[in-house]
């Protein structure tokens, strides 16, 4: 049976691994045509219900009010202060560039491991790790000097960088709050309390006077509310459940590659030697972080081992 569930699992994070790269070339059809926090603010308002409906015709029952504030702090990290601000920062930087930044999670999640657990230090693997992945991120900047003129580009890039810190949060928080054995049902109410999050913050800051629907607006929001969010939040959050979370977190790795190449064949976004090999850099910094930090907790596991007398 919990070999069953790790297959489950696994291929719940393969469609994670595809799915989610395409999203980030949606989300920046829908941003840039679009108030982009209506938008993501639409998709999550959409997608949250449409999934708890889902689960309770299967029989799932409305979660306690202890497991709702979970879900509600979850949300608020990964969905309103984590997808919708990178939403909101595509309207000026490239998907391309949005998904490079955003394959750091791993990093964060390991960093924010280390911070936790003050006594743990990192190895030297790991802050090679950590040198590496950030000269991969430096290295794709310089493919995009010629827009760090502009002050909102740079705000952008701010931007995601925290909203990457924001969802690296929330996904240890949901880890660490695991108190329902329904993982795709809390996905749900994650999604529908960063919906309402983001409404106040749409009447904010979005201007509604450029709303204009389309055809290419319907796709990107049905695309995004269907897949990217109702199917592949489920996926991840069903994998967040059941496989450790340095497993989970590699993901990372595909989802720059994908939304690269789609940014470039229908975006027109720029690609390059020099963004292949930043994608490269930072993808291999993810990989020594994780090896390190993998390596480091079998250490730390053989000495705990009891020895024979």
């Amino acid at each position: 049976m919990e070999n069953k569930k790790n297959l489950t699992a696994i291929l719940a994070l393969i469609a994670v691994c595809i799915l989610w790269g395409t999203t980030y070339l949606a989300l920046r059809v829908g941003v840039t045509r679009f108030p982009p926090f209506l938008f993501s603010m639409l998709r999550f308002i959409m997608a949250g219900p449409i999934l708890i409906a889902i689960m309770l015709l299967l029989g799932k029952k409305i979660p306690s009010a202890t497991v709702l504030f979970d879900q509600a702090v979850g949300g608020l990290l990964m969905c309103t202060l984590g997808v919708a601000i990178v939403g909101w920062a595509e309207v000026n930087v490239s998907s391309g560039v949005a998904a490079v930044i955003c394959s750091m999670m791993p990093i964060w999640t390991v960093f924010l491991n280390l911070i936790a657990n003050r006594e743990e230090k990192p190895t030297l693997l790991i802050i090679l790790g950590l040198l590496t992945g950030l000269g991969g991120i430096l290295l794709i900047f310089r493919e995009h000097l010629s827009e760090f003129y502009k002050p909102e580009y740079i705000i952008g890039i701010v931007a995601i960088f925290l909203a990457n810190l924001c969802w690296a949060i929330g996904t240890m928080w949901v880890k660490k709050r695991n108190n329902s054995k329904d993982p795709i049902m809390n996905a749900g109410w994650q999604m529908f309390f960063g919906g309402l999050f983001l409404l106040p913050i749409s009447l904010v800051f979005d201007d509604y006077s450029t709303i204009h629907w389309s055809s290419e607006i319907l796709f990107a929001l049905s695309y995004l509310t269907l897949i990217g969010s109702v199917a592949a939040y489920a996926c991840y959050f069903y994998a967040v459940t059941h496989l450790p979370i340095t497993i989970v977190s590699l993901y990372a790795y595909i989802n720059p590659v994908i939304a690269v190449i789609l940014g470039w064949l229908i975006l027109d976004e720029k690609l390059n030697a020099g963004i292949w090999a930043a994608i490269g850099i930072t993808l291999l910094g993810i990989y020594i972080v994780n090896k390190g930090y993998q390596l480091k907790n079998n250490w730390k596991t053989q000495l705990s081992k009891p020895k024979a007398a």
